[in-house]
């Protein structure tokens, strides 16, 4: 095929906070650049739209959740749902982004071809009608799990004779007003739940298997609202942001190399909390601090519906579901009019869009992370896949700033395509890393579709994002691993110039 001019320079899916993210990025540092954003909803958000679970909000905060560029204005750190996809909406507003979203596109497939140096992706629209789209370079802001199919933990309910209810599909006229409520589960989705609930519930059950390790802080940042007062907008940002990130990072690391004297602090600041409705067993997990991620009360929310005979946390295994409850092992019934099957998630990788290279499927679990932002031998790709043990958005802006400045450096240069080679006998002496050695069940499961890490850059998803923001912003583009060819160059042209950039 002959070289030729695609739709689109960049095509990103996903109209979430990754896909905005590099939208605003485009704007800013790749403005003679076109783009596009294909969404399968009908609106932005992502996951902040598709969850409407009672008292959904973010489970970090919101100026680390929150862009570099766009400071988080709100009084609370700790944001609700409606307030988060506020901030998206104005960011997409304010700054031309709107425009170039695509609602109704669901893609199917994209298959790169090299010949003509972009991807030509195939996307649905609601009502069935096949659209091809070409770019010249794929942004996946898709996320990181199923939005069609939430984890099955294989209950059997065929006995039950209330409403069974998975937050990831929430029914918008569920009255659980009097109803006594079982939530199933002990992650972030039950922690949010079970005091949102409370209030109208006749009671709410917390159902875990195993306890989670959590910790209380203030919906509010004292600091940050105090700095917001004295400073410029944007410094008051950038100090709190700062604060935070160290914060986090240092509590993540005392978490690991002091396991011990972290679930102490823990379990005194819960004990703290709730007085003497504290049982230590039903908050101490299995495992040490950080092998999960944490699960946050903000304003002792959970505990305070605990200690006002609102809420409970009951440990135990399920025996079966019976018509008007879920029986223990133990022998106790727990009644339910509702049961929430708070279980988790299951991952996908690339949205679970069939990608391809010259028509041959890609499989990610052959191929390496390349600086957390691309893979190996995959030319014209990047992603998102934001930190475990910190805030999403701080993956997503380095990775949009990163890829922003990989396509400036391929237009100065005259290149149509980047890829990051990965020869087999560099590969061979790549010694590999689990830098998912979280013990999350969402996580475990999913080990066998995920991309390959070695222990070192750049083939490698990093855990530690100070590491990385000096990495990605600061590291040359024209790296000796990125090979850079243009479109219409012959097999052996490029195989030569892939060779050369070892």
């Amino acid at each position: 095929m002959p070289a030729g001019q695609p739709d689109i320079d960049v095509l990103i899916v996903g109209a979430g906070i990754s896909g905005i993210g590099m939208a605003a990025h485009m704007e800013m540092m790749c403005p003679d650049h076109s783009y596009a954003i294909i969404e399968r909803r009908e609106v932005i958000g992502g996951t902040w739209d598709l969850f409407r679970y009672p008292g959904i909000r973010s489970d970090s905060d919101m100026h680390t959740l929150g862009f570099v560029f766009e400071p988080w204005k709100h009084e609370k750190a700790i944001a609700d749902g409606p307030s988060i996809l506020d901030y998206l909406n104005r960011i997409a507003d304010e700054r031309g982004i709107s425009p170039h979203i695509r609602f109704g596109h669901k893609v199917l497939s994209a298959d790169f071809l090299p010949d003509r140096g972009y991807w030509q992706v195939t996307a649905e629209t609601a009502d069935g009608e096949r659209k091809l789209i070409t770019a010249r370079f794929l942004y996946l802001g898709s996320g990181y799990y199923d939005y069609d199919d939430p984890y099955d933990a294989g209950f059997d309910f065929s006995a039950y004779r209330g409403q069974v209810v998975h937050p990831q599909f929430w029914p918008e006229d569920l009255d659980y007003a009097g109803k006594r409520v079982v939530v199933v589960g002990s992650g972030a989705t039950a922690v949010t739940l079970v005091p949102a609930m409370a209030d109208k519930a006749a009671s709410v059950t917390m159902l875990q298997r195993t306890p989670t390790w959590m910790f209380s802080h203030p919906a509010k940042d004292a600091i940050a609202n105090f700095l917001r007062k004295i400073l410029p907008e944007k410094l008051a940002y950038a100090l709190t942001r700062f604060k935070n990130i160290r914060m986090q990072d240092f509590a993540f690391k005392t978490a690991r190399k002091r396991p011990e004297r972290v679930k102490e602090r823990l379990l005194e600041r819960i004990e703290k909390s709730l007085g003497p409705e504290f049982d230590a067993q039903a908050f101490t997990a299995p495992y040490n601090p950080w092998d999960q991620r944490l699960c946050l009360v903000p304003d002792d929310d959970l505990f305070e519906a605990m200690k006002n005979g609102k809420a409970r946390v009951v440990t135990g295994h399920i025996e079966r579901f019976e018509a008007n409850g879920v029986r223990l092992k133990s022998g106790e019934l727990l009644e339910a009019d509702i049961i929430v099957t708070a279980t988790g998630l299951r991952l996908a990788v690339a949205g679970k869009i069939a990608l391809s290279l010259a028509g041959e499927p890609i499989d990610f679990a052959r191929h390496y992370y390349y600086k957390g932002c691309m893979f190996s031998n995959i030319p014209n790709l990047a992603v998102v896949f934001g930190y475990l043990n910190a805030s999403w958005t701080l993956r997503a802006d380095i990775n949009s700033e990163f890829v922003c400045r990989l396509l400036n450096h391929m237009r100065q240069a005259g290149a149509d395509v980047a890829t990051p080679v990965l020869t087999r006998e560099a590969e061979a002496a790549l010694v590999d890393d689990d830098v998912f050695d979280f013990s999350s069940g969402y996580i475990q499961r999913s080990k066998h579709i995920m991309p390959r890490n070695a222990n070192a850059y750049p083939w490698r998803l990093n855990q530690e994002y100070v590491v990385d923001r000096k990495v990605m912003r600061q590291g040359a583009i024209d790296d000796g691993v990125l090979a850079f060819t243009r479109a219409g160059d012959d097999a052996s042209m490029r195989q030569e110039r892939l060779e050369a950039a070892e």
